[in-house]
Parts: C-alpha cells; structure tokens; sequence
C-alpha cells in the first residue's frame, strides 16, 4: 500500500519503500520539513561533547568557536550540495554511487556504510545513557550497570519503532518535537551563560605549532569533518522533497539545518568547558544545570533518538543497495540487534573522548574520499545529469558492473588520508601526521587524491567517447 499524499504533514502512512526511486506523486516533503529533520538529528549531548573538544585540546573558548564556526561552513555546504543529488534523482545515496563505481563495484562503500550506520546507533545511545545515569544519581536512584542495559533497551525500543515505521514517522516526530527541543535548549542555553564565567582566551596551547595541531584535530571532530560524516545519509531523506521545490531551498534548508545546532550546541559545550564543567556529557549537564535538568531530561534525549532514527533506517536502505533482498523493515530490525551489541561494548569503555576519538578517526578516513569522487562524478563530469533507470541495471556506470579505477581512485585516497590522519592508537597515527606535529587532516588529503585521482580518469573517458 504505497502512502496517500493528502494531507502529508499530519498523517503517518507506513514507508514501503526500498531504494527504488520515489514516484513524483509520493514525493511530498518540503524544504522546511527537511530542516527540522536534520536539526533535530544534530540537537544532541554529542555535540556539546564535541565543542568542549576544543577546549581540552589547548584551544581558548574563542578559538574554539571560531574554529567550529568557519569549519562547519565548509562541512555542511558540501551536505547541502549531496542533499541535491538526492532531490534531483528521487533515489537514495547509495544507489546513486553506482553512476560512479559500477552496480557491483557500489556494493563496497554499500557495506561499509551498513556496518557504520549501527556503529553510530551504539554511539548515540551511550551518550543518552551517561546522562540519564547522572541525573538518576543526583537524584539519588542508584542501579549500576543493570539499570544501565535497562535504560539502553528502552531507547533502543523507542527508536526502533520511529526507524521500522520508516521516512514518514521520522518526519512526523521531527515536525512535533524539534521546535520545542529548541526551545528548551535556548532556556538552558541562557541558564548557562548566567551560572558560567568562563575564560575567553585561556588556552594551554601556547605556542605556534601547538595550535595548530589542535586546530586541525578539531576540524576533523566537528569542524568540516561533522559535515562529511553525515554526506552517506543526505539523498536518502532529500529523495521525498517535491520535486517543484528549488534547488537552492533544498540547499540552505540541510545545510542550515545541519549547521545551526552543530555550531550552537558545540559553542555552549565549549562555554562550559572553559568555565570548568569538564567534558564528560553528563558532567556539563549536571555540574552547570544540577536538578533543572530532570524536567527537560527527555527533551535532551529527543537529540540522539532522533539522530538514531535516521541510521536505522539509512542501515536498511544501504542494505538493500548491496543486494540484500528482504522487506526493509526487517533489515531495520537486524541493524537494531547488531546495534545494540555495538552499544554493549562502548558501554565498557572507560574513556569517553578516546573512545569517540576512536570512532572519528574511522569513519572520515573513508567518507572523505568517498564523497570526493561522488561530487567529481554527479556535479563536475555529469553536471548534474543521471540516467535514474540505468542506476538498477549493469550498465549503472559508463565504465562496467564493477568500475576498478574508481575503487582503485578511492583506495588511494584511504591511503591518503590515513597518512594525514592522527588518532589515539599508533595504528591510525599517519606518518604524514606524525612528521608534521601530530596534525590531522586526513579529510583533506583523502578527498584531494581520490577525487583528483577520479577526474583525471573520467575526464579522459569522457574524452575518448
């Protein structure tokens, strides 16, 4: 039963759909709607964990927020660009990568983002859980790590419900609970510039160099780096908007929706975090807002629900771009399981920020070049112009099922940007990054030699033809 469009923004039809293309007449969402979707994904704990990066990094809290600031204009105007895909074609990110690496060849980055979406599943619900936990503490409820797998089912079951029922109910939620998520965090946001004094221009890193390797790690954290680590999910939500809708509106409301609460909620985390509200997720709540936090509590927790919901449901579309041929909804269950095992293990993890180093470092290594070659492919070689039916077939790509130089073009680039690229363990330390003072910017090298790497080869076919 394909979904009615009569009265879209109200009413929550179930989301049959796979990765065919949306038909025109199913593609209901707007602009707007678009916004509230990734703003609500982006009001998270997480992000305030991530500005207060800076701040432990060596940076003053200027810096910092200056740092975020510019980065994000360049992160989040590559997602608006990837949302345009999505809103060209009517068909999701990774069916769209098969225009460049081939029916078969598309089954690679398939895999990885599959793999990748639940990981963030795990992710998101361990911030959830350290700040529910504190203030179940301050409120004296005490129940150790029983009471902590307990919660975690809670909200792996809410956000499984939201993802099984698919695109519409996300855009239902989004609609209902994100402008008063705003709302309160504007409230604690002025809470937090009353209670805190904090230190503008301290900072630990004094001197040049210093500085600089903290800049260029926070970039990776949640400066460009945020931005691209969303570029797999963008077309997979831009697919539903009216096909009528222009391309700049669909432009600025992702990429404003993306970049509002990302800059926000980091400035704040990192405004706490200079006046001494450390950067554990629950201590920034609890040390700043003590018990005022326990109303707002759920609304905190809307943040990483929402942003769940949608890698649940991205898990299952990139599942099913990889051949994988079973009802959409059933994979969201699988991703849902394999989720919660990831979540299992980073609830053992004693160190947050290493932790989340860890998991950074990982995903921006391959997305980075990943999305370069699909930028070169779609808006440079293409100009915009796809052959959606040829997406399902062999002939998806000019160069074959399986397009070895533009796998080859992405390998180069992972080698690139691991070689920039400086994480917590020696393994993901590059020698590049380890010559230059610990600096990191594996996101940029990566998508410089992938996509240069791409054009060239492109270019020449096209050429040739």
């Amino acid at each position: 039963m394909r979904p009615s469009t009569t009265d879209p923004t109200d009413r929550v039809p179930f989301d049959d759909y796979g990765i065919e293309p949306i038909p025109e007449t199913s593609r209901d969402s707007t602009p707007w709607q678009q916004f509230w979707i990734w703003t609500g994904a982006n009001i998270a704990p997480i992000n305030w964990v991530l500005g207060s990066l800076g701040v432990t990094l060596g940076l003053s809290f200027v810096e910092t927020v200056t740092v975020i600031a510019v980065g994000n204009l360049v992160g989040c105007a590559v997602f608006g660009l990837f949302n345009l895909m999505g809103h060209k074609t009517g068909v999701n990110q990774m069916v769209i990568g098969r225009a460049a690496f081939g029916l078969k060849g598309a089954i690679v980055p398939g895999l990885v983002q599959g793999l990748l979406t639940m990981g963030w599943v795990g992710v998101n619900t361990w911030v959830v859980l350290d700040l529910v936990l504190a203030i179940l503490a301050r409120m004296g409820v005490h129940g150790g790590i029983g009471l902590k797998y307990l919660i975690a089912a809670a909200i792996m079951a809410v956000q499984l419900c939201l993802a099984l029922y698919g695109f519409y109910a996300i855009r239902t939620f989004e609609k209902y609970t994100v402008p008063i998520t705003v709302l309160i965090m504007a409230v604690m946001t002025v809470v937090a510039v009353v209670q805190v004094d904090p230190q503008w221009t301290a900072s630990v890193a004094g001197t040049p160099s210093a500085k600089l390797t903290a800049i260029t790690q926070l970039l990776t954290a949640i400066g460009v780096g945020w931005g691209i680590s969303w570029l797999p999910y963008s077309a997979d939500y831009s697919r539903f908007v009216r096909p009528g809708a222009s391309r700049r509106s669909v432009f600025w409301s992702t990429a404003l929706g993306m970049y509002v609460p990302t800059v926000w909620l980091a400035a704040l985390g990192a405004y706490l975090s200079s006046g001494g509200s450390g950067n554990d997720p629950s201590d920034l709540v609890t040390n700043t807002f003590g018990l005022l936090a326990v109303p707002v509590l759920l609304l905190i927790m809307h943040g990483p629900v929402a942003t769940n919901i949608l890698n649940l449901y991205s898990c299952s579309l990139a599942a099913l771009s990889v051949g994988i041929r079973i009802a959409r909804w059933k994979l969201t269950l699988i991703a849902g399981g394999v989720a919660s095992a990831v979540l299992a293990v980073f609830v053992q993890a004693d160190d947050f920020a290493q932790a989340f180093d860890h998991w950074m470092v990982s995903i921006l290594v391959w997305i980075s070049p990943w999305a370069s070659i699909l930028l070169v492919d779609f808006f440079v070689i293409r100009r915009g112009r796809l052959d959606v039916a040829a997406l399902y077939r062999e002939d998806a790509s000019p160069y074959g099922p399986v397009n070895g130089r533009a796998l080859a073009c992405l390998a180069a680039g992972l080698v690139a940007a691991w070689s920039w690229q400086f994480g917590m363990v020696p393994v993901t330390q590059g020698p590049i990054a380890r010559l230059l003072n610990d600096t990191d910017f594996s996101w940029l090298l990566g998508s410089l030699v992938a996509g240069g790497l791409y054009y060239r080869f492109a270019r020449n076919r096209v050429m040739a033809d």
